[in-house]
């Protein structure tokens, strides 16, 4: 395969030194801000280029294409997080393969993926993916759902998964202020949720792509998850 049409390593070295200007502006530390590299339908020699840059956080949304990734990828600082919609009966596929999910929003998926972690022996650190604005065309959990659920979910005390803090994917069409309200109600009820359940399980909240991830920080985001401002154009899907 040719050479990327794109520089992986100058789109990294320009989304980092932004992604820092935004932490220093919110008064926030740059280094606690995981920037996830979203791979989806990248080939690996694409996420390859982007390790050698010393990028190790990616994101993907399909388990057939990360898998198929992964198994031409050998990088044991590599960090997968799953950021798309996952189907309960896929949910055999995440734990050992992946570090992160970052889209539960039902306890029989939970159960699911506590079974497959203590069966293959891996952990997997989760967060709710909230549908913040009730957007009819998102996954997630309303926000007035969400105390009801953490309460089920904690109170089943499922192995092998660890619940970690809050999601959200931007409406499509919003205005900046429109998105910038978004990421401050998911802060908040993240907050809200912290103060009820305890910080360490609150920790995190992914909100922010490509076109307002610095919004997403200035409002307290601690992963970004940026794809065609690092790799270029995305290919269509295969599956």
């Amino acid at each position: 395969m040719s050479q990327p049409a794109v520089d992986i390593r100058q789109n990294l070295a320009a989304i980092r030194e932004r992604i820092s200007t935004a932490a220093t502006a919110a008064g926030r530390r740059p280094d606690d801000i995981r920037l996830i590299a979203v791979s989806k339908y990248m080939p690996a020699e694409y996420v390859r280029q982007a390790m050698t840059a010393g990028q190790h956080c990616f994101g993907e949304s399909t388990v057939q294409d990360a898998h198929n990734k992964q198994a031409l990828i050998d990088d044991p600082a590599s960090e997968w997080h799953f950021i798309g919609h996952l189907q309960t009966n896929k949910a055999k596929f995440v734990p050992g393969h992946f570090d992160w999910l970052h889209t539960l929003d039902s306890l029989r998926l939970a159960g699911r993926l506590s079974d497959q972690a203590v069966r293959s022996a891996s952990s997997l650190n989760v967060l709710l993916q909230i549908n913040i604005a009730g957007d009819p065309d998102k996954f997630g959990l309303p926000p007035a759902e969400v105390f009801r659920f953490a309460d089920e979910l904690l109170q089943s005390d499922l192995a092998g998964i660890r619940l970690r803090g809050l999601m959200t994917i931007g409406r499509r069409d919003a205005t900046p202020e429109q998105r910038r309200g978004d990421f401050t109600a998911l802060r908040e009820l993240g907050n809200a949720c912290a103060q009820r359940f305890g910080s360490a399980l609150f920790s995190e909240l992914s909100m922010g792509m490509s076109g307002d991830f610095e919004a997403a920080i200035m409002e307290g985001a601690t992963m970004v998850r940026i794809g065609s401002s690092i790799f270029g154009r995305r290919p269509a899907p295969s599956e």
